[in-house]
């Protein structure tokens, strides 16, 4: 993508971002649906809508941090510019065009099809408000771009690490051991 093109993007979602509906997301790994259809979107651009056809934004709030995932459910080919509060986080991987086979809703199968475009980002702890835009558009038979499609967006908690676990454990233990001898004494 050309330096012109990212900063009209940066600044067409800048825009957007104040005006799109909100949706909450839950770091439990469930996919979140959005569509994208400039015909039916209410600014006629390709940003990601809700089934109302409004700009839509997926906003939370982390604790720690969290992995979240966008992939490409209709057809293959598409390929996603994806945003946090208003920032370019990056974009999901090249896809092969595959018009007119579609995965549809099973954005499980999308992930594993390495046809279909994919991005995970790491996030940290604060208030984020994820939205995207579509970046390149699968093709029909005629070569001409859909500008529609359906794809997803999840969110999943990192664990830690089973290390800081026991630590965690070993501090509570000793916490409560020092406690009741500061009780006996």
């Amino acid at each position: 993508m050309n330096k012109n093109k990212l900063l009209i993007t940066v600044a067409l979602m800048s825009a957007l971002c104040g005006q799109a509906e909100a949706a909450s997301l839950a770091a439990d790994g469930t996919w979140n649906a959005f569509d994208i259809d400039n015909m039916l979107s209410t600014s006629g651009n390709l940003e990601w809508i809700d089934l109302d056809n409004n700009a839509l934004s997926f906003d939370f709030t982390l604790n720690g941090s969290a992995y979240l995932k966008v992939v490409d459910g209709g057809f293959a080919g598409d390929r996603f510019n994806i945003f946090d509060n208003g920032n370019l986080l990056g974009q999901t991987s090249v896809a092969v065009n595959t018009y007119p086979v579609s995965v549809g809703l099973d954005f499980d199968a999308a992930t594993a099809d390495s046809n279909f475009s994919y991005g995970s980002f790491l996030l940290g702890a604060g208030t984020h408000s994820i939205t995207g835009l579509l970046s390149q558009s699968a093709l029909d038979d005629s070569s001409n771009e859909l500008n529609a499609t359906v794809g997803a967006v999840s969110l999943t908690a990192v664990p830690l690490p089973a290390a800081a676990w026991l630590y965690l454990t070993g501090t509570a233990l000793m916490g409560f051991v020092a406690r009741r001898r500061k009780t006996t004494i």
